[in-house]
């Protein structure tokens, strides 16, 4: 049995400390307003206060086997900057703007191992595309949509936020980094839109947002874009009032506050082609299960799966900053099955 630290407690945060301690492991959930379910939750003691406090000594958590970094943005990314000194394993689902590759830069006495951005997207679309790296060579083309949405529409906005909603607006604030004709390209936020079609769903929209990250750097390719998707209107109701100036943070935070009662699903896919023209899609699916709607599922499985492949394998990463690509192939396969046994819908076509 492990002693796990899990640094937040929000709709993914609690999933994995759940899942953790249902697999056995001994999980201590730390955060400043814990989520009442994770009370007196079997292997789960309850740290109630500031993370940031607990991490600026390590000491104070005693001995441990890896941290979980779950806490939202820069409070996540500040974390890391404690940690990084320390000599520790940390999985990292922060998703900050300041990646935590920056943190080799910052940190002067860089002595932890950290595996950054394990989610869904990013994290398994990073692996995907990875495997298709390792079959083809330099890709012409690789595409990530994905999004977690309300199963029907709903509301003006037709969406709800599954995770910070200060981070989605980060998301169609910031511009778009791609890969055009094998160069970094800086694109506007929320353009190249066009309908696709969601078996089950049907037509939504994908637009451009800055999601590849790590994958910039790592995969090389021809052409590489995420999209993220949503029901039709949703981001146009954004644009408009972003351009009219009516656009309220604050009010849009209310409007977008996560509902449990309201079904919704999540759904990726990611394609990859080949220079030979051989084509490869991932589609992956879920509408909830009975251990969590799909967005902590989808998310907090691959981080849940990533801990325990570490835990398996103490030496599974060399010390530094690993973004999910790195992990090994035989890895990656391990994690997908374990998905699917999640009943995860995870389906795979290859075209010639």
């Amino acid at each position: 049995m492990a002693v796990i630290h899990c640094l937040g407690t929000g709709l993914v945060g609690s999933y994995v400390a759940k899942k953790l301690a249902e697999n056995g492991h001994q999980v201590y959930a730390h955060d400043i307003n814990p989520d009442i379910t994770l009370v007196d939750y079997p292997n789960i003691t309850i740290e109630e206060g500031d993370a940031l406090e607990k991490c600026s000594d390590i000491i104070n958590l005693g001995k441990f086997d890896i941290i979980v970094n779950m806490l939202p943005g820069d409070i996540g990314h500040t974390v890391i900057k404690k940690l990084c000194k320390y000599d520790v394993k940390v999985v990292d689902l922060s998703f900050s703007e300041i990646t935590p590759d920056i943190v080799i830069a910052e940190c002067e006495n860089m002595n932890a191992t950290i595996l950054w951005d394990v989610g869904i997207a990013p994290g398994l679309s990073n692996m995907l595309l990875a495997m298709a790296y390792r079959e083809f060579g330099k890709l012409k083309n690789g595409e990530i949509r994905v999004g977690g949405n309300p199963v029907e529409k709903r509301g003006i906005w037709n969406y709800m936020a599954p995770f910070s909603p200060k981070d989605v607006i980060a998301e169609y604030t910031r511009p778009a980094r791609v890969v055009r004709d094998s160069k970094i390209t800086i694109i506007e936020a929320l353009s190249d839109r066009h309908s696709i079609e969601v078996s089950g769903k049907g037509t939504m929209e994908a637009f451009l947002t800055d999601g590849l990250r790590s994958i910039l750097y790592s995969i090389p390719a021809l052409d590489l874009s995420e999209y993220t998707v949503r029901w039709p209107g949703h981001i146009q109701k954004f644009i408009d009032e972003r351009d009219n100036n009516t656009l309220n943070y604050d009010k849009l935070l209310k409007e977008w506050k996560y509902d449990s009662e309201i079904k919704e699903f999540t759904w990726m896919e990611v394609k990859a082609t080949a220079y030979n023209g051989e084509k490869v899609k991932w589609i992956i699916s879920d509408d909830g299960d009975k251990d969590g709607h799909s967005m902590a599922r989808c998310t907090g499985l691959v981080t849940v799966f990533c801990v325990e492949e570490w835990l398996k394998d103490p030496d599974m990463l060399t010390k530094g900053v690993h973004p999910p690509e790195n992990l090994h192939s035989e890895v990656i396969e391990r994690i997908i099955g374990k998905m699917k046994k999640e009943n995860i819908n995870i389906e795979f076509e290859r075209n010639n």
